[in-house]
């Protein structure tokens, strides 16, 4: 694994015991619109990341947007990764993302992506999972999606 990049978050949640706070410490970037993160990697070794919609990821249905929806599975990727201490941050990025949308997430209420990694090769992670809400786990979407890994810099 890379070393920890300085403009990364990646530390104990102080309210949260067993739960790390992931993200950028730039608040201009995307990443913040999504607003408070979490990850943990469970005793059956998949990630859980979670974060709490908020009215900015509405529609007019008032239920979470597509777009928001994806843009927390795609960051749920790479927030999964870095539990499973397979990258820090910087330079991976997403090769593909497949969703099937199968419910209409609630504003408010707390979002978890539950993340398995089906392999990592030498350049590649592969991952898949759901997102559940509410105290029945009830599926709002199920994705997987493809990350290439950081490349080593030249020197």
């Amino acid at each position: 694994m890379t070393e920890p990049k300085p403009e990364f978050l990646y530390e104990e949640h102080p309210d949260h015991p067993g739960w790390m706070k992931w993200g950028f410490k730039d608040a201009t970037r995307y990443n913040a619109f999504l607003g408070e993160m979490m990850v943990r990697i469970d005793e059956d070794g998949h990630a859980r990341v979670r974060m709490t919609p908020q009215r900015q990821h509405s529609n007019l249905a008032n239920v979470i947007h597509g777009g928001a929806m994806l843009g927390f599975i795609d960051v749920s990727l790479f927030a999964a990764a870095r539990g499973f201490g397979l990258i820090t941050a910087g330079t991976a990025v997403t090769l593909d993302l497949n969703t099937h949308f199968i419910g209409g997430g609630r504003i408010g209420e707390p979002l978890e992506a539950r993340v398995e990694l089906l392999r990592e090769t030498g350049r590649l992670l592969f991952l898949r999972g759901l997102v559940v809400q509410g105290d029945g786990d009830e599926v709002m979407a199920e994705f997987s999606g493809t990350i290439r890994k950081p490349s080593t810099p030249r020197r």
